[in-house]
């Protein structure tokens, strides 16, 4: 026999739990998140000898809440978020690379989650910490130190040839002798928008390889909204490559309302019962979204 009727304080008890739970779509609404900041930018090969000793820059900090992927340094996926109100988000910038010194990248964030800009590479010193260290210089310098939960250490300079940038996966490779290669770091790969994507990499010295967003010698520059770290010129003068920069993606259920600030640059896509929302620049660090 069908059933046609439920009693009416049945159907009032569902509506009542249907608008509590952030499960069907009532605020607030729970959301996944991956947060990368600024790769961090390198130097050339330096002016001692003929050796390409300048180091990798270490990728942005790496922090994801997507169930069953990774944050970086090794860290599980954090918790996702509760959302409902007005929030800050930031894409950080990545940092600019030079000839003597090179910048940090700058921070992400979204909410209340905050990514470290990458380290900087350097030349013949210590490589710079963030997010992802940068890699030690020439004559076996020590290398830059990654974030706990966001990525790791730079690979350490060797007695001619910078370290690797450290990426969001895995430690930059030691530099050794003259032309020795060291890559940089992996980054971490993450499936939110729908496909496969790494990010996070660190940039590799002057002769090594990058994965992952992370620049590969010849003072290439980090991959745009990865984070990914840059890489040293091989010459004697003109500046190594910049940081990536980084991106905010985030998603909740398809029923909530999200509006950005004037200044925020954003695409979206439906993927199953999710929007996905993919923010790769933002004019300051002043700009919001507000999701109802």
């Amino acid at each position: 026999m069908a059933v046609t009727s439920m009693a009416n304080s049945s159907i009032g008890d569902f509506v009542k739990y249907n608008r509590m739970s952030s499960f069907f779509g009532a605020p607030p609404f729970a959301c996944q998140y991956v947060v990368v900041a600024g790769g961090g930018g390198a130097t050339n090969a330096g002016s001692t000898l003929s050796s390409r000793s300048g180091s990798g820059g270490g990728a942005g900090g790496y922090r994801s809440s997507v169930s069953g992927e990774s944050s970086g340094g090794g860290a599980s996926a954090e918790n996702p978020l509760l959302l409902v109100g007005a929030y800050t988000i930031t894409v950080g910038a990545g940092g600019a690379g030079g000839s003597e010194s090179a910048g940090s990248g700058s921070d992400s964030v979204f909410s209340s989650i905050t990514s470290t800009g990458g380290g900087s590479g350097v030349t013949g010193r210590t490589g710079g910490a963030g997010g992802s260290g940068g890699g030690g210089g020439r004559a076996s310098g020590s290398s830059g130190a990654g974030t706990a939960g966001q990525g790791f250490a730079g690979g350490t300079g060797g007695s001619e040839a910078g370290g690797g940038g450290g990426g969001a996966g895995a430690v930059g490779a030691a530099g050794g002798g003259s032309n020795a290669s060291a890559d940089g770091g992996a980054g971490v790969t993450s499936s939110v928008t729908g496909s496969a994507v790494g990010r996070a990499g660190g940039g590799s010295n002057a002769f090594g390889t990058g994965t992952d967003g992370g620049a590969s010698g010849f003072g290439d520059d980090g991959t745009v909204n990865t984070g990914g770290g840059g890489a040293p010129e091989r010459a004697q003068d003109g500046d190594g490559g910049s940081g990536g920069s980084g991106v905010v993606i985030f998603t909740l259920p398809t029923q909530a309302l999200v509006t950005f600030s004037a200044g925020v640059t954003q695409t979206s896509a439906v993927v199953g019962m999710n929007s996905v929302y993919t923010v790769t620049a933002t004019s300051t660090t002043d700009e919001t979204v507000t999701i109802s």
